[in-house]
């Protein structure tokens, strides 16, 4: 049904102008013709943007999951601002993207019975960018993540604070490089 509707869209319509003079007709046709145009030119630019905006939802939604799961097992957060770790609203959050989607640096808002505050993460993509890809889940590596919590109190002075939690994941181990035999400069003005 969507094909014939999109096919629709280039076939000519029935002009409802009959004139014995054929400029009216042409005038009816191309006018036609350049709205048909229009509409397919915006509801394809309506499409993109629409899918931009659900893969960026998308990201958001793993990136947040897979940052929540880790404060979730800190210490330092549950004592700071309690449990159970709530997030916040998508739309006070903000996300940027890199590298064709392949790297992210997120930050939105989290919430708890003693305060709340801001979390802020810097993640790697997983895996290949292909078609299918935009309907499989993605699986992020979270590289940097801090969290900013504001915790009230009954006395004058409130407390924020400055989680790191990038020191509690795992990082492979550094290796040096042993494969590579070690190449002698050859100077030509020394030989």
């Amino acid at each position: 049904m969507l094909a014939r509707r999109f096919i629709s869209l280039f076939k000519n319509s029935p002009s409802s102008q009959t004139s014995s003079g054929g400029k009216y007709l042409d005038e009816g046709k191309s006018k036609s013709f350049g709205r048909k145009a229009v509409t397919f030119v915006l509801v394809t630019v309506t499409g993109g943007v629409a899918l931009s905006a659900l893969d960026d939802l998308a990201i958001y939604h793993g990136c947040s999951s897979k940052a929540m799961e880790k404060a979730s097992n800190s210490q330092a957060i549950k004592d700071a601002i309690g449990e159970p770790i709530v997030k916040g609203p998508w739309y006070n959050a903000s996300l940027a993207v890199a590298h064709k989607r392949q790297s992210v640096s997120c930050t939105f808002p989290v919430s708890g019975p003693h305060g709340n505050g801001v979390f802020q993460l810097k993640a790697v993509r997983n895996g290949d960018d292909g078609w299918f890809s935009f309907f499989l889940p993605r699986n992020w590596e979270i590289l940097i993540m801090e969290a900013l919590l504001h915790i009230p109190s009954n006395e004058e002075r409130q407390q924020t604070m400055r989680i790191s939690l990038s020191d509690s994941f795992s990082s492979p181990a550094c290796k040096t490089c042993t494969e590579c035999p070690q190449q002698e400069s050859q100077d030509p003005e020394k030989k």
